[in-house]
């Protein structure tokens, strides 16, 4: 084991000592308890199964005939998502197979920030993770389950669904992934179509043409951002099959796997042989594993968010240091778009997750001594999932990557730390991906240009004003202020201007995502403007040093000089879209360096 790893892990166990301690004593209780449905009254539990057909209500008279609850996030607007609706019947079957039943618990809701890029809708995004957690709980609360199957892909669902999952932390847990769409159009095509119609050079209708022929199909969006790198991190946390986090829907294999996940999650239960709860798997190590594969692949700077909350949820205070420390050790092994010209298919076919584990352990740089839905030790997730004559099984992975373009070995890697810093400075502390910023961009001296929202900026664009060095200020974008939105809109318009060869950044204590590209981006930032952070305090004019090599953010006016200055005013949360109904969730977020989680502060 690195020795670095190795230091953080347990500075997190002994930050967590007495949080995680009342975490298990808490589970424990719940376990000792017994499945609700036995201390249910005959009416109660009547009414649980009272629509289930004839077969399966035998089944449910049975005190010792295992339930599997499933949570879904099915909708046929989400191209992940979507897949879904088929999913509830295969695992329904499965369960049968086994002398099980399987109800559908309740649904969660299912956001695309694809589709509220830019527009009030993203203002919600970030909470729907606490939304998506608070109805997990609802559907879990009815308590007549033995295990859980968790069936979400994307940005805040998968989270959501985790934090939901491990205030029933006694369960068994599996998530069920959906895997993948097919490529569409190459992503340089992509985006040199984007480039052209920020610049007025491309039409709508070519625009959308484009977009069509790359969003073109069910699953996920195919790029490495934060619906795809939450595959990646629930493999690294053992709560995936080993395998399943890329196989494309509707296929065969991928209905085998998602047959075989409620067949395991019996097998776990509490009662058998291999009792195997949510609570046992998530863990320091788990934690630990999932921020290094992260750095690893050059995933999504929002699980800097997820990841804090997620760890809280179980009783685990992990805080940014230990992604910076563990960045510099972790090397990056993976160059996928948007670091990277190719796709997560193309990542998949040259050794995919399989080969990530294997190399990361082969290195030292996670564990492999922690409990998974699997089995014990994660050198299970370096086998890869295969159809043998209509039988799934399970093989060891290639050795050796396929590509090394699109993947490395750790020995070998493209850089030697990972794909993320957190900077620190002046203008307070934030998070800045660095995977897809090539090294000569990565250091922006410049004056700021400030906009108290993204359509400043874009309008500024339009009226030519932003022909010239500068960094952009885009502050009142943090949890407090608007619920911190995304602001990937603002990435093709810097990317122009970065392009023409003008030395440019931004600086938020909004957000980015995974989809985070080529121009520096120090994201993030806390403390927020609204809550008084020195973003409140910048002007027009004033010279910034972004530094991503140092892990450094200065801004060159005395502390003094800039405390005395009169802080700008946040302006009133916008009404409508449904935003009048989160004001409470605004008031109670936490700050992004605890997971921007209003449901702890809330507590």
């Amino acid at each position: 084991m690195h020795p670095v790893t190795a230091e953080v892990t347990q500075r997190i166990v002994e930050r967590s000592r007495e949080t995680r301690a009342d975490y298990l004593e808490r589970m424990e209780a719940a376990r000792a308890a017994g499945p609700g449905r036995g201390k249910l009254s005959c009416a109660n539990w009547a009414h649980a199964f009272a629509a289930l057909p004839g077969e399966d209500k035998q089944r449910m008279r049975n005190p010792s005939a295992p339930n599997v609850a499933i949570v879904s996030a099915y909708n046929d607007m989400l191209s992940a998502h979507q897949p879904y609706e088929r999913f509830p019947d295969i695992i329904r079957a499965a369960a049968h197979e086994v002398g099980a039943t399987a109800q559908y618990a309740g649904g969660v809701p299912a956001m695309c920030d694809g589709v509220t890029q830019g527009r009030p809708g993203m203002e919600l995004s970030l909470f729907s993770r606490d939304v998506i957690a608070m109805s997990t709980a609802i559907a879990l609360t009815h308590d007549c389950f033995d295990a859980a199957l968790m069936l979400g892909i994307c940005d805040k669902i998968v989270p959501g669904l985790f934090i939901g999952a491990a205030s029933f932390g006694h369960l068994p847990t599996i998530f069920v992934p959906g895997g993948p769409m097919t490529s569409g159009i190459s992503n340089g095509e992509k985006a040199r179509v984007r480039g052209l119609y920020a610049e007025g050079k491309a039409t709508r209708d070519e625009l959308l043409e484009s977009e069509m022929k790359s969003y073109h199909g069910p699953g996920t969006c195919t790029f490495y951002g934060t619906a795809n790198t939450n595959q990646m991190m629930m493999e690294m946390t053992g709560l995936h099959l080993p395998g399943a986090a890329f196989v494309t829907p509707n296929t065969p294999l991928r209905d085998a796997l998602t047959a075989a996940a409620p067949k395991r999650a019996v097998e776990i239960r509490d009662g058998g042989n291999d009792y195997t709860p949510f609570s046992a798997v998530v863990d320091a190590k788990s934690m630990v594993n999932a921020i290094a594969g992260l750095l690893a692949t050059g995933g999504s700077t929002n699980h800097t968010l997820h990841i804090l909350a997620m760890g809280r949820a179980a009783g685990l205070q992990i805080a940014w240091e230990d992604f910076h420390d563990l960045s510099h050790v972790t090397p990056l092994i993976a160059h996928v778009y948007p670091s990277g010209t190719e796709d997560v298919n193309a990542f998949h076919a040259a050794g995919g997750m399989s080969y990530v584990t294997r190399t990361l352990l082969d290195h030292g740089l996670v564990h492999d001594d922690v409990v998974t839905v699997a089995g014990a030790g994660l050198r299970r997730y370096q086998r890869e999932p295969f159809l043998d004559g209509g039988k799934l099984v399970w093989r060891d992975g290639p050795a050796e990557s396929l590509n090394r373009d699109i993947l490395r070995p750790a020995d070998d890697p493209f850089e030697a730390e990972g794909g993320m810093r957190v900077l620190k400075g002046s203008l307070g502390r934030g998070v800045m991906k660095t995977s897809a910023v090539k090294p000569a961009n990565r250091i922006v001296e410049a004056p700021a240009i400030v906009f108290e929202d993204q359509d400043e900026l874009l309008a500024a664009h339009r009226r030519g004003e932003l022909d010239r060095d500068f960094i952009a200020v885009v502050r009142f974008q943090g949890p407090k202020a608007n619920g911190m939105p995304e602001l990937h809109s603002l990435t093709p318009t810097l990317g122009v201007l970065q392009d023409r060869g003008h030395k440019v950044a931004l600086v938020t204590d909004g957000r980015m995502s995974g989809a985070s590209g080529k121009v520096p981006a120090a994201i993030h930032m806390t403390p927020e403007a609204a809550a008084g952070g020195p973003l409140a305090y910048v002007k027009t004019g004033d010279v910034i040093r972004l530094d991503g090599e140092a892990g450094t953010l200065e801004i060159h006016v005395e502390a003094r000089e800039l405390m005395r200055r009169q802080a700008a005013v946040c302006p009133p949360a916008d009404r409508g879209f449904g935003r009048e109904l989160f004001g409470w969730m605004r008031q109670a977020a936490g700050p992004a360096d605890a997971g921007a989680c209003a449901l702890f502060e809330a507590a």
